[in-house]
């Protein structure tokens, strides 16, 4: 657990140099800074969300021969969509470096590395921030971006809702094959119908 600035400043500098990409890094660096926020707003611990937020990228740059390879060697079963997509592993990889490398045993905080790429079908509050500040970070440059994440700290479902059925909505578009984790967590979100209702607006803002 990061429990001071001392340790979030040591364990930073041990992602940069794994990294090895400033891009990568400032990504890492903007989502551990809003999943901060977020947790502190909706009464989640700050210091899990700054946690998984740091570590939540440490297989992202991975080929994909790499993560297959590990992902095996480990034991870790791999799904046919994973098979085909290797790159949605870093997530689980991730967490599991999170836990050899840096000794993360919070099983609140590996979850939500778990889950920070395809999401699921259940999610905790902290698994719904740190997915939510993956996506909506600051250094993400897209239309609508500043609104969702308004959303966000508003309601974590609610945004959750949107959020994923932006992202299926951008899959299709460009027949893109769906995770089967994020099909099911957007049908567990689905009976927001206010969601809905959020997202098409944000569409017609994007739009206009």
């Amino acid at each position: 657990m990061i429990a001071t600035g001392i340790d979030f400043v040591r364990a930073a500098r041990r992602v940069r140099e794994h990294i090895g990409q400033r891009h990568r890094y400032i990504h890492i660096l903007n989502v551990a800074r809003t999943a901060v926020r977020l947790a502190r707003v909706h009464g989640a611990d700050p210091t899990q969300a700054r946690t998984a937020g740091l570590f939540h990228d440490l297989a992202r740059l991975y080929p994909a021969e790499r993560l297959l390879r590990e992902c095996a060697e480990r034991g870790m079963p791999i799904d046919g969509f994973e098979h085909a997509n290797p790159i949605v592993l870093h997530a689980r990889l991730g967490a599991e470096l999170a836990r050899d490398w840096f000794g993360v045993g919070d099983e609140a905080i590996l979850s939500a590395i778990r889950k920070h790429t395809v999401a699921a079908a259940t999610m905790s509050p902290l698994d719904e921030i740190l997915y939510l500040a993956d996506g909506l970070e600051p250094g993400r440059a897209y239309a609508g971006r500043a609104e969702m994440l308004a959303l966000a700290f508003d309601d974590l479902a609610t945004a959750m809702k949107a959020h994923l059925s932006e992202a299926l909505a951008y899959q299709r578009e460009r027949q893109f094959t769906p995770a089967p984790q994020m099909l099911a967590a957007l049908d567990h979100y689905a009976h927001m119908e206010p969601a809905l209702s959020e997202c098409e607006g944000l569409r017609e803002k994007r739009s206009a």
